[in-house]
């Protein structure tokens, strides 16, 4: 379903040109291919990611239509209908926010849309973040950092993109980080079975708790943002 209402947010249809930015193991564009049309490509600095995302697209009978490759968002080159990424700017860096959102401008056609996911933090709380590193910056996601709402229409500045739409998705991620600590825990014999031991499951548990708790108190946000291609400069 959130594949689907990202899609249609994008307003995708058959033969429009999707980019899919930090696009994991290419759930998104082998749902924009089969279901909209779309010629989608996406890119990952992972090579097993790419890998086995390619084998996957290749057994869905998709490899017409869409591919992943191994690339930083920094050498994309053309143009596109319409860009996305999802939980992907965490791992950005405050300093280089602005080349990201130039990248995404730069790849996507005037009045194209971009579809951005990502959990943030409250503006009044971004730069004690940005000066420290919290448990889960040091245990979980090392050199992460989420944003704002106010750093991101920060950083779009001196690019043609505007926020023309944002929904707030942390209720429902209470209930899926729920589902996901039940899940892992009632697994424990297969994850030790993997090799690793009761501190890293004691670890992960505590993490998926920590962030339930962010998101139904409200410490944390995971925001979907539609941005339109129509300020020109």
């Amino acid at each position: 379903r959130k594949l689907d209402y990202v899609c249609r947010k994008l307003r995708m249809k058959p033969g429009d040109r999707l980019l899919d930015i930090g696009c994991g193991w290419g759930a998104l564009v082998m749902h924009a291919a089969a279901h909209f049309g779309a010629e989608a490509m996406g890119v990952t600095l992972s090579e097993r990611q790419a890998e086995l995302a390619n084998e996957r697209i290749a057994r869905a009978g998709l490899s017409s239509r869409c591919r992943v490759e191994y690339r930083d968002y920094r050498e994309i080159e053309g143009t596109y209908d319409a860009v996305v990424s999802i939980e992907m700017i965490e791992a950005v860096g405050h300093e280089f926010l602005p080349t990201y959102f130039a990248a995404c401008d730069r790849a996507l056609k005037p009045g194209g849309r971009m579809s951005l996911q990502s959990i943030t933090f409250p503006d009044a709380d971004y730069d004690a973040q940005r000066r420290s590193a919290n448990w889960i910056q040091t245990y979980i996601f090392p050199g992460g950092l989420c944003p704002s709402l106010a750093v991101i229409e920060r950083a779009t500045r001196d690019t043609s993109l505007l926020i023309a739409g944002v929904r707030d998705i942390a209720s429902s991620y209470v209930l899926t980080l729920r589902e996901w600590r039940t899940r892992f825990l009632a697994q424990g014999e297969a994850v030790r079975a993997l090799g690793f031991d009761d501190r890293f499951i004691r670890m992960w548990e505590y993490y998926l708790a920590l962030s339930e708790a962010g998101f139904a108190t409200g410490v944390s946000q995971d925001l979907q943002l539609v941005l339109e291609k129509r300020r020109w400069s």
